[in-house]
Parts: structure tokens; C-alpha cells; sequence
């Protein structure tokens, strides 16, 4: 028996065997060829190919994960059609009349090394997607595109890392949890496993991967990132006990449903639920979240190849509006920059784009933006009960810019004679330490406060949150983070306004206590753990 340990994305127990993941990875030869054009054209069949795939895997896994995940496989389909990466592929064929799987292969490796070599996080990740695609363009060459998994039986899928298009490849059915040697908890793959409810555990090490086998015997704990190989009858017993204590409790949770959000002295809270797309919303209605508290709007500009008009961005935010019928719903103004970068925007590079050009920063600087999406959401607000929250906000100029700009899009509407709520919340996202200093002076300007833990713990604590070697240092329970929320919390209750926390805190049920006895309002997090945060707020007792 051996144990390893990684690092637990998604908390569940499996007990299984192991399928090693094959890649379809075959060693690339450079040969010489005499017909350049037909090599140009066993690439562009290949591409077809390529792109009906990945296709299917982008439909597939917008039914599983969502429309903000699912779109990495666009951008796949985009990069495939890249002309920079094209004109490689043809260049190394014609020049140096090579077979086309070497001309993909050397394009691959001289591009994944330039955007690794960049300083821009988004940038480096992009790295890992050219290897992918040129992975299965490889495989589409040699004929394997197509080929079909013969797993039949449930399996622990363990492998060195897994791209995001073989994440979503794997049949749900068919496994039982993955397992990877390498990864970071902010990966794509990491993401796409928490949403697909599949549990896994990354960052185990290269040793683990020398040490299994197919049909091994495996426990994987996603709780702790406990990995047991080859375990022994008592260890298999008692895990066993675990996993279905584990199922018994997930079960009674459905048991909450309709119950409310109270701790035992009668303290209630509102559990809200994070989404990323409208097709979020059914997952919230599932988990009978009470609203939505971070609704990403930037999936809109995302997912679009030029500024989305004002009527694409109203219709989007009626129909959530509508369906969460008289649930209050916050929409995040546009918050790209630093990680999330959109071609069309045209944003110059920077070297520290956590720190630069983002989020409202974009919005006040480029008021039409901004002012389409303000008429877009003031229209919506007629249809339900709408908060706009605004992001990335360091001083009290900012935030009176931006109710300036409110008050300039509410006249024209009422000029024009169309419908808004008149009372539709305005609030700030507490994201810097600067907003949490000065949150005395910003509390009375608006209605709410939300907490964006993520970005507050990567500035508080100086942390690249997308940098993976410095997991060990981030700190989330930091007393400095916790210092900074109470302050906000008593600022907002002092000056009359309400406060949440939408960063990934809010679903650490260790600090559910704490974050009640700060006075917290409202705690919004991803749909699946509405749930259990109930459960936890209802044991709990703030008298004693």
C-alpha cells in the first residue's frame, strides 16, 4: 500500500481501478515528400476533421459544464484557423518539402514555446491550448481522429495532466474520478472537473506516475487529496464507511430544499448562487439558491467576435431576470483584462495585467461601452429585481464617475419612454484592499458591498493567483483578508448598506461562523454548494 498526496479540486470519495490515459501522442518523424500540395491538402482535411470534433466536444460540453467553460473549444476552432499558424504549417511543407505531421508538430513546439516565454499570464496559458489542438490535428493525420474508447466499465482515469477537450471527452458514465501528476487548482481542466461533479485530485507528482498501472486498485479522496494505491482490506473498509456516510449526507441534503438559510438563534442569511451564462441558471433553480449573487456578464463579450449590441445584451439579461421570477439577480458590469482577454478590445500588453488596464478601469475610460451595457441592464431591471455591482473599484472618484454615468443613461430612457426599475440597486465589488480601506467613504454612495475574495487575497497577499508554485503561499484564512472583510462589513452596516461575499470564500464552511458574526448578509457561491452551505448555517449557534 502506498499513499500520495495532490491536491482535491472536487470533493467526493472513489474506489476503483485504474485506466491509465493513453494520449493518442505518436512520436513524430520528419520524411521528405515530393508533393507539397498534397500534404497542404492532408492539413486542411485534417483541419475539417479537427474542427467537427472538437465541434461535438464544445456541444457536449456546454450541456455538462456550461457556456463560459465550454467556450475554451471555441477558441480551439478559432485557433485552428489562425493564419499565423496556418502560414507555419504551409511554410514548413513547401520549404523544406516535410511531411505534414512534422510541419504541425514543429509549428506546435515553436508556438507553445512563445507564449510560455510571455510575461502575460493569458498568454502563457495559451501555450497548453496550441499543443492541444495540434495534438489532435496530429492524430486526425494519422487516421485517428475518430478513434472510440473501448472502456466498458467504470474506471479512476489517471494521467500526467489532461487538456480541457480530454477532460470533456471522458464519458461521465464510465468514470469513477481522474487523477493527475501535474495541474494547478485555476486550470481549465481543474474547472471543467469541479463543474462536471467528477471528483479529482491533481498535483500528485511525477512518482505516482511511474508507479502505476492499469487494473491497479485506487482511492481517491477529493476531500483531502489523499491518493491510496493498492490499499489494504482495512483501509478499503474504512474508506468504504466514508464514502457512503459521504452519499447518506449528500443525499439529505436534498432534504433542505425550501428550508431556510437560519441559524439556530434565528440569524438568517441569503445563499445565493455564482453563474457564468444564462444557461446557468437552471443549475441555480436546482439548488434552490435564493438569487444569484455574481452574474459574469463578460461571457456575452467572450463569446462574441465583435461588441455585443445593446438589444443582444438586454434580451440576455431578461431571460435570466424572468426566469429567476422576482429572485434578485447581480449582474457584474464588464470585467475583462488581466486573464480574460478579448481580441477586439484591442488592449495594448502589459507586464503586470492583474495590476493594469481592467474591469471598470475599461468601462470609464471607453464610456460608450460602458453606457450600451448601463441601457441594457436598466431595460432588463424592468422584468425582475435587478443589482448592478461594478468591479475592481480603488476610490471614491470612481464610484461617483460611475453614478454620474447612471444618472446620464436612466434620463435618456425616461426621456425616450422606456421602462426601468427606478429603484434598482447599485453596489461595489470589495476586490482591493483600497475599496475595503476606504469603505467607509464608498459605503454611503451605494446599496451594497459584494466580496470578491479571489482578487482580494491575490492583492492582499501579493499572490498570482493563475501562478500554481505559489499555492503554498496563499494564504485564504490570512488575518490580514479577514481583517479587510470585517472592516467592509461594519462600514456597510453603519452606513446602511448590505454586504455579501461572491469569491470562493463564501463556500469555506470553516469560516461560515466568522463570516456571520461580521455581519455578513449574503453569501453567493457556485450552485452545488448552496446546499451544504444551508446545512452548515443551519447547525450553527451565534448566541453562544
Amino acid at each position: 500500500m502506498r499513499t500520495y498526496q495532490g491536491k482535491g479540486v472536487y470533493g467526493a470519495i472513489a474506489i476503483g481501478r485504474i485506466s491509465v490515459f493513453k494520449r493518442q501522442d505518436a512520436k513524430v518523424r520528419r520524411t521528405h515528400v515530393d508533393d507539397a500540395s498534397q500534404e497542404i491538402a492532408r492539413v486542411e482535411a485534417a483541419k475539417e476533421l479537427a474542427t467537427q470534433q472538437l465541434q461535438e466536444i464544445y456541444e457536449k460540453a456546454l450541456k455538462e459544464v456550461g457556456e463560459t467553460h465550454a467556450q475554451i473549444f471555441e477558441v480551439h476552432m478559432m485557433m485552428l484557423e489562425d493564419d499565423d499558424y496556418n502560414d507555419s504549417i504551409r511554410n514548413l511543407i513547401e520549404t523544406q518539402s516535410v511531411n505534414a505531421e512534422y510541419a504541425v508538430a514543429t509549428t506546435a513546439d515553436n508556438f507553445s514555446e512563445m507564449f510560455a516565454s510571455m510575461d502575460d499570464a493569458y498568454m502563457q496559458a495559451r501555450a497548453a491550448d496550441v499543443k492541444d489542438i495540434s495534438n489532435r490535428l496530429i492524430a486526425c493525420l494519422g487516421g485517428a481522429g475518430n478513434a472510440k474508447d473501448k472502456q466498458t466499465e467504470k474506471m479512476i482515469v489517471c494521467a500526467d495532466d489532461l487538456a480541457p477537450s480530454e477532460t470533456v471527452s471522458l464519458d461521465k458514465d464510465l468514470v469513477m474520478a481522474f487523477v493527475t501528476a501535474y495541474g494547478s487548482s485555476n486550470s481549465h481542466t481543474a474547472i471543467l472537473a469541479r463543474n462536471m461533479n467528477i471528483p479529482a485530485v491533481i498535483g500528485v507528482g511525477e512518482e505516482f506516475l511511474k508507479t502505476i498501472a492499469d487494473g491497479m486498485q485506487i482511492i481517491v479522496d477529493g476531500y483531502t487529496g489523499e491518493i491510496i494505491l493498492e490499499p489494504d482490506e482495512d483501509t478499503v473498509a474504512k474508506m468504504s464507511k466514508k464514502q457512503q456516510d459521504d452519499l447518506r449526507k449528500k443525499a439529505l441534503l436534498q432534504e433542505l430544499k425550501g428550508k431556510e438559510n437560519v441559524t439556530l438563534d434565528g440569524t438568517k442569511v441569503q445563499i445565493f448562487a455564482n453563474i457564468g451564462g444564462v444557461s446557468g441558471v437552471g443549475a441555480v433553480l436546482a439548488n434552490d439558491a435564493g438569487g444569484i449573487g455574481l452574474f459574469r456578464s463578460e461571457f456575452l463579450y467572450l463569446e462574441s467576435e465583435d461588441y455585443p449590441s445593446e438589444e443582444e445584451q438586454f434580451q440576455a439579461y431578461r431571460k435570466v431576470l424572468e426566469s429567476m421570477a422576482g429572485k434578485k439577480v447581480i449582474i457584474r458590469t464588464l470585467d475583462i483584462g488581466a486573464d480574460k482577454q478579448i481580441d477586439y478590445f484591442k488592449l495594448d500588453k502589459e507586464e503586470n495585467p492583474a495590476l493594469g488596464f481592467r474591469a471598470i478601469r475599461i468601462c470609464l475610460t471607453r464610456p460608450e461601452i460602458f453606457k450600451t451595457q448601463l441601457r441594457a441592464l436598466y431595460r432588463a431591471s424592468a422584468y425582475g429585481k435587478l443589482g448592478i455591482m461594478f468591479p475592481m473599484i480603488t476610490s471614491v472618484s470612481e464610484v461617483k464617475k460611475i453614478l454620474e454615468i447612471c444618472e446620464e443613461v436612466k434620463a435618456q430612457l425616461r426621456e425616450a419612454g422606456v421602462p426601468f426599475d427606478e429603484k434598482a440597486e447599485v453596489g461595489i465589488m470589495i476586490e482591493t484592499p483600497a475599496a475595503a480601506v476606504i469603505s467607509d467613504l464608498l459605503a454611503p454612495l451605494v446599496n451594497f458591498f459584494s466580496v470578491g475574495t479571489n482578487d482580494l487575497t491575490q492583492y492582499t497577499l501579493a499572490i498570482d493567483r493563475q501562478n500554481a508554485k505559489l499555492e503554498p503561499f496563499c494564504d485564504t484564512h490570512h488575518e490580514a483578508i479577514l481583517r479587510l472583510i470585517k472592516m467592509a462589513a461594519d462600514n456597510a452596516r453603519q452606513h446602511g448598506a448590505w454586504i455579501g461575499i461572491c469569491g470562493e470564500l463564501a463556500a469555506d464552511t470553516s469560516l461560515t461562523e466568522t463570516f456571520l458574526r461580521m455581519g455578513i448578509d449574503e453569501l453567493s457561491v457556485s450552485a452545488p454548494f448552496v446546499l451544504p452551505l444551508r446545512d452548515t448555517v443551519r447547525k450553527l449557534d451565534l448566541s453562544k
